[in-house]
């Protein structure tokens, strides 16, 4: 979506749409940025958005920042979304897009746990339902600002991660969120780019560091001894500096950059730690994560 810096007298001078999969985390999401002082709505049909933001701003606000949960229970979801979208940016409100979801086998365990049914399945099978959904909003996650994944993330987690993207707005520039994983455990879905740490010897093989992880001085000191370690660092930062740039000339507010290794233990953890402290020397706002660390 399109950034804008100036308001238009219409009420909300930013505006976030939650959206994403059923059982995903819309309502975590919300609830954290009504904690950072935003004004958020649930369940608001896509028609009816630019008559949000217009209210908003008649009944006088304490804020100027919007938020409206939004989901596939409309027939013609994509379509009067992508619209509302597209009159609200024309007014000249900063509109974004967070996208949540979650794998299927998650998102099932989730809906057992609850004893809920699917809101699309119908006479069907959760998995029919999940399916039907992920198909209809194909296109608004591929249009998306911000895709979160919370299939390993609690609900303290992922509020964790929106308090990170929308709790200092008034800071300029790039977030990133550098994320070390596996590729024996798959790649990040949300990830914008990935790195591969494999080119590195790996510490398993060394007995004294098999039981430790990339966050340990041993390990750390390993890995970024390695030839070519230090090499592909400073290669890399310039890299992610001239991306970084393009991403903000795009409107593009946040980026999650997923570092592998074979088991995510100990080179893409050490590698992480090291981008997310380059990146942070560069001023950008930074936060780095271990997904598979303890999954052995």
């Amino acid at each position: 979506m399109t950034e804008h810096t100036g308001g238009s007298g219409d009420g909300a001078t930013a505006f976030v749409v939650v959206t994403g999969m059923s059982g995903a985390g819309r309502s975590t999401a919300a609830k954290a940025l009504e904690d950072l002082g935003w004004f958020v709505i649930d369940n608001l049909p896509p028609g009816m958005l630019f008559a949000m933001a217009q209210e908003a701003g008649r009944v006088n606000l304490a804020t100027d920042k919007v938020a409206a949960v939004v989901d596939v229970r409309s027939l013609a979801f994509t379509t009067d979304l992508n619209s509302a979208i597209e009159e609200l940016e024309a007014r000249g409100l900063d509109v974004r897009v967070v996208f949540l979801e979650a794998s299927d086998e998650e998102l099932v365990r989730r809906f057992e746990n609850v004893r809920r049914p699917h809101p699309l399945q119908g006479e069907g099978r959760l998995v029919d339902g999940i399916a039907r959904e992920r198909g209809i909003l194909r296109e608004v996650r591929a249009n998306a600002d911000l895709v979160i994944d919370t299939s390993s993330h609690n609900v303290h987690e992922l509020r964790g991660k929106i308090v990170s993207f929308f709790g200092g707005e008034n800071r300029p520039g790039l977030r990133v969120n550098v994320v070390s994983f596996g590729f024996k455990y798959g790649l990040p879905v949300d990830a914008d780019l990935v790195v591969d740490c494999r080119f590195l010897p790996n510490p398993h093989w060394v007995p004294e560091l098999r039981p430790m992880n990339g966050l340990e001085a041993p390990v750390r000191e390993y890995v970024l001894n390695q030839p070519g370690a230090k090499e592909f660092l400073d290669a890399y930062e310039e890299v992610l500096g001239v991306v970084a740039a393009g991403y903000v000339r795009e409107g593009k507010g946040y980026a999650t950059l997923a570092v592998g290794c074979t088991g995510g233990k100990h080179r893409s953890v050490a590698m992480s730690e090291q981008i997310g402290a380059r990146l942070r020397d560069r001023g950008m706002e930074v936060q780095v994560s271990h997904r598979d660390v303890g999954r052995e």
